[in-house]
């Protein structure tokens, strides 16, 4: 299996984190809201296939292992949604049992440009939404988690940026 694409810091515990309403609120729509990392495992899951199908197998390789890198985030993220006090149900904003998440927010692009441009637009919108998020929390600890999936994020992104420009070249 591949190694998941990160950065070398270790992530913080997010198990170690205090009850915390606000913080809650806050990160909960990282976790399965349609721009969170659920969406982000399906949508580079599914075009892992397409590229690896078309003959791009290396290209599939980086893809899957920036979705292996995604599914450590969801991880993370549902230990510290647990943490804060609520379960991690796939809703985006646990801990509400409605408006469940839909794999009608996948990308479903048919060309390999297509999706490249489609998986750099969600890294984005991640690191912008994850940004956002560090200026509202309060909490530190939860900062630090965010902080560092920010990182990932941003290696992410430079690697889309790359497999994008080699398909228009």
């Amino acid at each position: 299996m591949p190694k998941p694409l990160i950065a070398e810091a270790p992530y913080p515990a997010a198990e170690e984190l205090c009850r915390d309403a606000y913080s809650l609120r806050v990160i909960s729509p990282s976790y399965a809201a349609p721009s969170g990392e659920l969406t982000a495992i399906l949508q580079y899951l599914y075009h892992y296939h397409m590229f690896k199908a078309s003959g791009y197998a290396a290209y599939a390789e980086i893809i899957e292992s920036i979705a292996i890198a995604e599914m450590m985030h969801l991880k993370l993220i549902g230990a510290a949604i647990t943490a804060l006090g609520a379960p991690p149900v796939y809703t985006a904003n646990p801990p509400v049992f409605f408006n469940f998440y839909s794999a009608k927010f996948v990308t479903y692009s048919r060309t390999l440009v297509c999706m490249a441009e489609d998986d750099v637009r969600a890294e984005k919108q991640a690191i912008h939404g994850y940004e956002r998020m560090l200026r509202l929390l309060r909490n530190d600890r939860v900062k630090e988690l965010i902080s560092r999936i920010i990182e990932d994020e941003k290696l992410h992104l430079a690697e889309f940026e790359k497999i994008l420009c080699a398909l228009k070249s």
